[in-house]
Formats: C-alpha cells, structure tokens, sequence
C-alpha cells in the first residue's frame, strides 16, 4: 500500500464527515476548506486559482467524491513529497472531521476510551482494513489487532465472548466498520477490569509498532565511539534506521544509525562487565551494545537482521508486508474454501445423481415386470384372436372362390369397356394437345402484350422526364433570358456613364489643347520681343562703346545731359538670369530671355543716368 492510498483513506473519512446529507456530494466552499487544510498539513503550496477554476461558482449543484478525485489528484496528491509533512498531522485533521459526526461515545461510561487512544485505534483500523471503499476490517484482521492490543497488556486475548459478534452474517460478508469497531472496545469487552493507564500504553506501543513502522524500541547500554564509556539509552528500530535517545520520551535524539544491506549484527563475549553484547557494523562505524538479558539480545539481533533484510528486499514497512501475506493467505483460504465447497457440491450432485439412476432403476424393474404381465396377457389374446381370424378366412376363402367365377364373367365385360375407354382417352389426349397449343399461343399473345406495354409506359415515363427537363430547360432559359437583360440594361448604363467621362475627357482636351495654343502664340509673341530686346541692345552696346572713347586735351566736356561718360554692362553669364531647360531650342530661348534682361538692366540704368546717377571717371 502506497503513501496515495493511506493518504486517501483518511481524506475518504473527512469527505464523507461534510456529507451531512449522505448523498455522496459536498459544497464547493467546504471542498475548498479542505482542500486549504490539506495542502496546508501536507506541507505543499496552495493554489487558490486553480481551486477556483475548478470549483467554479457558476457549476451546477455540490460535487461528489468523484468530482473532486480529479482535482485531489493533480493539484494536491501529485504534489506531495514523501518525508516532507507528518501524515499523523493529516490523520489528525481527518479524524477531527469525522469523529465530529461520527464518533459519540457515553461518556459516563467509565470504559470508555480517551480520544487519543480512539484517534490510534482509527488510524490502525485504516491501516488495515480492506482497499476498498467503504472502509471495513475483515475480521481476521480485527482479530489479529486485538490480539496485538492484548499481548501489549500483557494478557490473553479471550474470544469467547466476541464469537457472537464474529459469526454475524454482515460482519462475516461486509465485515466490520471503525464505529462499530471503535463502539466494541468502549463496550468494555475486551479490556474489562484493566487500568486505562495500561490500555493508553497497550494501544500506544501497538500503534509504533504497526503504524509507526518501529520494529523494537527498549533501553540498552550502548559503548561510545570516543570516550569508550557505557551509557544506557533508549532506543528505537525501524526498518530504514536505528535511533537512540536519553529517554524514553524519545525528545532528546543521541544518534541515528542508517541500515543498509553492508550492515550486519553480531553477537560478542563478555567483557568490560557487560554480559548480552552485541554488536551493529556499518560500513563506517562498530557500534557495541548490551542487552539486559540473552533474550533481550536475541529478540534485539533478530530485530535488526529483519530490518537489514527488509531495507535489501526494497520494503519499506514490515507490517505492510505482513498485512499483504496475511491478505494472500486470506485469500488462499477462500480460494481453498471455494474449492472445497464446490467439490462438496459436485459430490452431492453426484450423490443425488446416483440415488436418482438407483430410483429410476427401481422404476425400469417395476415397469418390466407390468410389461411382462402385459405381454403375456397380449400373446393369449393374440391367439385368440388368430384363431377367429383362421375361422373366418377359411370362410372368406369359400366365398371368394364363389366370387372368383363371377368376377370372370364380369373381367370380359370390363375389358370390352376398357377399350371403348382407351380409345376416348386417344381422343382426349389429342384434345388436349390442341388446347395446351392454343393455350401456349394466347400465353404468348399476352406476353406480348405485356411487352408492348411495359414498352409503352416507359415510352411514357420517358417523354415525361423529357417534358419535365425541357420545362426545366425553358425556366433556366427564361432566367438567362432575364439576367441578360439586366445584365444588358447595366451595361448600357455602364457604357452611357463611360460615354459621358470620354465627353468630359474629350472637352477637357480640347480645352487643354486650347490652352495649350494660347500659350504657344505667347511664347511666339515673348520671343518676338526678345529679339527686338536683343537688337536694342546690341544697338546700345554700340553706342555705349563709341560714347566711351577717352577725351583729349582741350575738348570740350560734354553736359551731363547731352551723354553718358560710363555705362557698365551687365555679364550674360549672370547665375540669377539662368534658365533649366532641355534641348537646343530651350538654350535658345535661355539666350533670348538673358538679352532681354540685359536690356531691361540697361533700360534702367539709362533711367538712372537721366537721373543725374552715373559715375563719371
């Protein structure tokens, strides 16, 4: 039995605790308490968002154990790390639920358990009862924990008085519940007239044993490592290790010595005053130990072989073991028991089969005996009848031989019929050969007619489908037809539109042509006057260079009025009077419109030295 399934007994008891109602479903808001304290005692993170995705508020109704098995699994139990948390922690929240609900004992009973001792005997009744849900103990198994509770008291387990209860139909079939259970020790049964001091230690050191794993716990000397002295400690085997405390309230831990399969224990002589020693070596380490007494020693030496022997068999627990033998043997019995019972019915139904053949025996010699006194009573009376027959066929036969003579006559005129008949039978035979012909000719007739008609009506079936599919034909035509028309009416409306644009587009080509004649007569009319611009100013360039002569001595100084004494031309390379052009004729008109504005330029500086604003060298 895995850690998931202890683990899942006793969440099984604190699901079934919220199930006030015993449907087999719980709210959402106590599966998300639980599911809180789980995760809280098993010592892994909480997920609240994932809780609340799956316990949505908008789902219908409570959850039942099924439901919530999905997510026990995946967000809490595939989580949890073995050695990490203290399952006596999660047996004690589970049975705080349950035992809430279900376990109300009279506490004015003076036998009745306390509730630590009762919260042990649930966790040793989970321990060993059935995988199986409900959870119940076999009773074998509660036989065998009492035993173990009553050997712990020192005391013999007495029988006597529970064989009533054991030999119940229910407890034989279901077997028993842990309140049943737990309801039988408070009746006082079992530890009647015993101190509640002991039952508490009883219950106590059955609980370590079986749940706590501990193979043997008792004090014993141990030699230390360093100082070589003897001290008496406390110690505590389990299958994995072997610990050693100052007491027995086991608070004070010494030492922990791990078991592996290089372990063994031997037995030493006496020495150093010690009397039982023996001796525990790991692969590091002696450790030296005295018992009390040699049986102490010997039942502390088998303790630790058998836990040596466990930890090499890769068991963990060795009552875990012991429960799955004595499952095995449980279920070896019932397998024999069965076998037994089904071979003890064969027999019987052998048995009856025999004594059933006997009585039919019996019956087959009586009814042989009736049939031979009727067969003998049949052969008298057949002889009797065989001699009335003989009598009257003896008259039968004179009476025949009478007839015989009158039956030849007779024979002749049967004859003579028989021909007359013979030849009306020709006749009929004849007769009817013709009629079968005549019949064969009418049986081919109608066939034919058939024939003719089957051909007929499929014609008919034919020109039908025709006419449906030529109608067909004339509704798809008469669709086309008006989808045509429509189509054709868009593309007349398609095309006036696209007229209309070429009119517009042809308009507004000829207007663009027409501008575009305007603006070749100004550029005729612009290059008319730059030629004339160009002429003046050639015309000036040449007065400007006779006029700029130097003037000798004794002539007369002209008047400011009457001429210019310097003019400056402008240079037609000037950047400002650069024109982009493209071509020769565009280079030309460069030229053209460079001389213009020279002329411009020498127009207003003719103003200027009208003006009085020349420079005179």
């Amino acid at each position: 039995m895995d850690l998931r399934s202890e683990l899942l007994k006793s969440i099984w008891y604190g699901f079934t605790a919220l199930d006030l109602e015993k449907s087999g479903k719980v709210s959402k808001s106590q599966l998300k308490v639980l599911s809180h304290n789980l995760c809280t005692v098993l010592c892994i993170p909480h997920d609240p968002v994932a809780l609340e995705e799956h316990f949505r508020d908008d789902d219908d109704g409570p959850v039942s154990s099924q439901g919530y098995m999905p997510y026990l699994n995946k967000y809490i139990l595939d989580k949890v790390v073995e050695g990490s948390f203290i399952k006596e922690n999660v047996d004690e929240l589970c049975w705080t639920l349950t035992a809430k609900k279900n376990y109300q004992p009279d506490r004015s009973s003076s036998t009745i358990l306390p509730d630590k001792d009762a919260f042990r005997l649930w966790c040793l009744f989970n321990f060993l009862s059935e995988d199986k849900y409900p959870l119940v103990m076999v009773p074998d198994e509660v036989e065998y924990l009492l035993k173990k509770v009553c050997m712990a008291m020192s005391i013999e387990f007495n029988c006597v008085e529970l064989e009533d209860f054991f030999s119940q139909d229910s407890v034989q079939q279901s077997g028993i519940t842990v309140w049943t259970f737990l309801e039988m020790m408070n009746s006082g049964k079992v530890t009647r007239g015993i101190d509640a001091s002991i039952i508490s230690m009883a219950i106590e050191e059955v609980y370590r044993e079986i749940v706590g794993d501990v193979l043997k716990e008792g004090y014993l000397w141990k030699k230390g490592q360093l100082r070589r002295n003897w001290k008496e400690r406390w110690f505590t085997l389990k299958p994995s290790n072997l610990s050693y405390y100052t007491g027995e309230d086991r608070k004070d831990c010494q030492g922990n010595i791990a078991l592996d399969e290089n372990c063994c224990v031997e037995v030493l002589p006496d020495r150093d005053g010690k009397r039982c020693m023996f001796c525990l070596k790991t692969l590091s380490k002696t450790y030296e130990m005295s018992a009390s007494d040699t049986k102490q020693r010997q039942e502390w030496t088998t303790a630790i072989q058998t836990a040596i022997r466990l930890h090499v068999e890769g068991k963990k627990s060795l009552h875990k073991d012991l429960k799955l033998k004595r499952r095995e043997q449980r279920e070896l019995r019932e397998k024999r028991r069965q076998a037994k019972e089904e071979e003890l019915q064969r027999l019987r139904a052998l048995q009856e089969e025999r004594e059933r053949k006997l009585a039919e025996l019996e019956l087959l010699k009586e009814a042989q005996k009736q049939a031979q006194a009727l067969l003998e009573q049949d052969e008298q009376r057949r002889r009797q009848q065989h001699e009335q027959l003989q009598r009257a066929l003896e008259i039968q036969l004179r009476e025949a031989e009478e007839a015989r003579v009158s039956m030849q006559a007779e024979m002749a005129l049967k004859e003579e019929e028989a021909e007359r008949q013979r030849k009306r039978i020709l006749e009929l035979e004849e007769m009817q050969k013709r009629l079968e012909e005549a019949l064969q000719q009418e049986i081919k007739a109608r066939l034919d007619e058939e024939a003719f008609r089957y051909a007929q009506a499929g014609l008919l079936a034919e020109e039908e489908d025709k006419m449906k599919a030529l109608m067909n034909l004339q509704e798809e035509q008469e669709e086309y037809i008006a989808k045509t028309q429509r189509e054709k009416q868009e593309l007349k409306q398609e095309m006036e539109a696209k007229s209309r644009a070429l009119e517009e587009a042809q308009r507004q080509l000829e207007e663009v042509r027409a501008n575009r004649h305007r603006v070749d007569q100004d550029v005729v009319a612009a290059q008319r006057k730059l030629r004339q611009a160009s002429t003046n100013v050639k015309h000036w360039n040449v007065q400007m260079n006779r006029l700029m002569r130097p003037i000798g001595p004794g002539e007369k100084r002209p008047s400011l009025g009457s001429s210019f004494t310097s003019f400056q031309i402008p240079t037609q390379r000037d950047p400002g009077l650069r024109l982009r052009s493209s071509g020769s004729g565009d280079r030309e008109e460069s030229k053209e419109n460079v001389d213009s504005r020279a002329g411009c330029d020498l127009d207003k500086r003719h103003s200027h030295a009208s003006n009085g604003d020349m420079d005179i060298p």
